[in-house]
């Protein structure tokens, strides 16, 4: 019998301990399978930083590295241009990249620094407890914005892509859901495409995903479903925002 589907050889056989209805385990396939497809799992190395992201060792089959709270890109970086030949990534939450990381995201960004990073973005911090975190969207309630997240008070959501795409340095900006098969097929091509930018040299590349939190946001996976696509998704418009051109080509 043909075997149709089975563990992508850049995960570990480790049982994912997220949090029923998290995205991070789909997430995590869709990064390893890209690395399987473009045979990059012998010389790829993963970047963890703290948050849900800090399990990233545990599950992806190839070197990892352990960085400081948002210092992912930074030590990314520093792989990268110590061992050129390396195929290096980082995997990071919204209140690890986009809060105590930011300068180093912005920076490496700046510089395009030839990396690719997966962003997961679940508007909240997810491992501590469900704090604001600078994606919280306006109106959402945290445990640290029990009334829901005023501009007055907390301040405006940070929309990373727009932050991004005014810099020259990144080759590569997307925006993706995983919330049905078809959009997460287009979430693969995405990190597919990223992670082609490394490979030819381009710089800078970086997918954002959507992604659901259900404990933390207290409501049942599907309900959590229902909020990416119908809440978050218009705050956040899904979509390619920069595509350098030989990023299509071959």
């Amino acid at each position: 019998m043909a075997v149709l589907f089975s563990r992508p050889q850049s995960l570990t056989d480790t049982p994912f301990r997220y949090c029923p209805g998290c995205h991070h385990g789909l997430a995590h396939r869709l990064g390893a399978e890209a690395l399987d497809e473009l045979n990059l799992r012998e010389k790829a190395v993963g970047i963890a930083s703290v948050g849900c992201s800090v399990y990233t060792n545990e599950f992806f089959n190839c070197d990892t590295q352990q960085a400081a709270h948002g210092r992912a890109p930074a030590v990314a970086t520093a792989v990268k241009r110590a061992r050129p030949e390396c195929f290096v990534f980082t995997y990071q939450g919204d209140g690890d990249l986009a809060s105590i990381g930011m300068a180093e995201t912005i920076h490496a960004a700046a510089r395009g620094e030839n990396i690719s990073i997966i962003f997961i973005n679940n508007a909240c911090y997810g491992m501590t407890g469900g704090q604001m975190a600078p994606t919280t969207l306006p109106g959402q309630k945290t445990t640290t914005s029990p009334l829901g997240r005023e501009a007055a008070r907390e301040g405006n959501p940070i929309d990373m892509m727009k932050l991004l795409n005014a810099l020259e340095g990144p080759a590569y900006l997307s925006r993706v859901l995983l919330t049905s098969p078809g959009k997460q097929a287009a979430a693969k091509r995405s990190i597919l495409r990223a992670f082609r930018a490394q490979m030819k040299g381009l710089g800078f590349s970086l997918v954002e995903i959507l992604s659901a939190c259900p404990s933390n946001w207290r409501m049942t996976p599907v309900e959590a479903l229902r909020y990416v696509d119908e809440v978050m998704a218009k705050y956040y418009p899904p979509g390619e925002v920069r595509v350098a051109k030989e990023v299509l080509e071959g």
